[in-house]
């Protein structure tokens, strides 16, 4: 995609990064719980931060390991503009799926006990709600409503959003136009980058995606450097 930006246009450019994995779950869904992440894989962080915007918004769920994350990312790079280094703001909106009754249960014995969906990185359709929690299709509704505000708000701007991957799927199904369920077809590894553009202009708006699931990092930990 070219980077240039019709004059009639105005471009907001997210920065979608999911948190580093999480080790220490037990083999249990943790869904919406605050759980730590592990941040030590220092090719991860050293390949993916020169990649990543200066001077951008930052944001990220309130669970603990986007902030983890992030913190990752500003100790791989720097990202001061005059001397001040980034901020991040914490949103609820931008969390996980709350998977209610299903946290803590074994996830292995859960799948096993469950019809697999070929076409799906989930652990139900869209519309099914866990017991005590929400749907996927719910949690697209409010991903969808704050990607909205915070474009406006930031317009013209750079969004680095350190999120999770239910809240990414959310973000594609949005600027692809998709239902709910189609979002659920998307792959978002744990560090990985998908890049999604905004264009504001006299007559409507649109979204272009630059990449998804981008993992600059691939070859780095054998000396190879950062992946093209």
């Amino acid at each position: 995609m070219s980077a240039s930006t019709p004059s009639s246009f105005v471009r907001t450019r997210w920065w979608w990064v999911r948190h580093a994995p999480v080790r220490g779950d037990g083999g249990r869904i943790y869904g919406g719980s605050d759980i730590a992440c592990d941040c030590g894989d220092a090719h991860v962080f050293a390949g993916l931060a020169p990649v990543l915007p200066r001077g951008a918004v930052w944001v990220a769920s309130h669970l603990g390991r986007t902030r983890q994350t992030a913190e990752a990312l500003w100790q791989a790079g720097d990202f001061t503009v005059d001397g001040t280094g980034p901020r991040l703001t914490a949103l609820p909106a931008l969390a996980e799926q709350n998977l209610g009754a299903w946290q803590g249960q074994d996830r292995t014995r859960f799948f096993a006990e469950r019809q697999p969906a070929a076409a799906s990185y989930w652990f139900a359709p869209a519309d099914e709600r866990p017991p005590g929690g929400e749907s996927f299709a719910e949690l697209c509704a409010r991903v969808n409503t704050a990607i909205d505000e915070l474009t406006a708000e930031h317009r013209g701007r750079d969004i680095v959003a350190v999120a999770h991957g239910g809240t990414i799927r959310a973000a594609l199904a949005l600027a692809l136009n998709l239902e709910p369920q189609g979002g659920l077809a998307f792959a978002i590894e744990n560090c990985s980058l998908t890049r999604l553009d905004h264009y504001a202009g006299r007559d409507g708006a649109g979204w272009r995606v630059g990449m998804v699931n981008a993992q600059p990092w691939l070859g780095a930990a054998d000396g190879a450097g950062p992946a093209a």
